[in-house]
């Protein structure tokens, strides 16, 4: 779950010159930190994407996780992602979620694989940082769109197969050495400090520093008790903001 911020990016004046693991350097980058199994990371995802889109420019994304599992010893309850999926869909038709309609058996029960998965495509022999990007993007569709089970390995790599820009190949070889654990670990300890406010946050290295943008939103009671996600206002105006502020490379 992310908790409530407010709508716009809002720049810091003076953007920090040492990243401490926290952004990449890359002035043209967007670091987001956030679990796949995050609805809310999802929506914010695909507003840039389409922002990005609609602006005719390319968008580089940097994947570090925030990874909810960890953080809170369990699973994700899906009828908190249930809950999240009906408020935001509702909202936002044209992410084309629905409600898991595979068994109920198949039910993903983790996002480490996909998360390691997404780290693992980073790296220059599988495709780098656009394919890492893409997996991502296909990932997070498979599971809020198509009630595919993204904890498993055979499933994670049928997804990547159908990204362009990622060889199949290369991260099935990666993932048996076991690439992207050690950057989940690593990333939890950067989240686990005061930065990194939850899933989703997003820096840049001119000063970008945003949790959750453009949601305004309440739980009416406990989600692990009954309450409901009370999605009143979306604003995609931060995405905008957003992608201003970034230094485009010259094509």
């Amino acid at each position: 779950m992310a908790t409530q911020v407010e709508p716009g990016t809002r720049p810091t004046p003076d953007a920090p010159q040492s990243t401490d693991g926290l952004f990449s350097p890359d002035l043209g980058t967007v670091t987001v930190w956030s679990d796949i199994g995050c609805p809310w990371a999802t929506l914010a995802l695909h507003t840039l994407h389409a922002a990005a889109r609609r602006r005719g420019e390319q968008l580089l994304v940097d994947h570090r996780v925030f990874p909810l599992e960890l953080f809170n010893r369990q699973s994700t309850p899906k009828p908190i992602i249930d809950a999240e999926i009906v408020a935001i869909g509702a909202k936002a038709p044209e992410l084309g979620w629905r409600l898991w309609s595979s068994p109920e058996w198949s039910y993903p029960v983790t996002t480490l694989p996909a998360m390691e998965a997404v780290q693992a495509a980073k790296a220059p022999a599988v495709g780098g940082l656009a394919a890492s990007d893409e997996l991502d993007t296909a990932l997070r569709r498979a599971f809020y769109a198509q009630g595919r089970c993204i904890s498993v390995p055979s499933e994670i790599l049928d997804v990547a197969a159908e990204c362009e820009s990622v060889d199949e190949a290369a991260l099935a070889e990666a993932l048996e050495r076991g690439a992207g654990r050690a950057e989940i670990y690593r990333d939890f300890a950067v989240a686990s400090g005061p930065r990194v406010q939850g899933s989703p946050h997003m820096f840049t290295a001119a000063g970008v520093d945003v949790h959750n943008p453009g949601a305004t939103y309440r739980w009416t009671g406990d989600p692990y008790d009954g309450g409901f996600p009370d999605f009143t206002a979306y604003s995609e105006a931060w995405a905008e903001e957003l992608l201003d502020s970034l230094q485009q490379k010259p094509s």
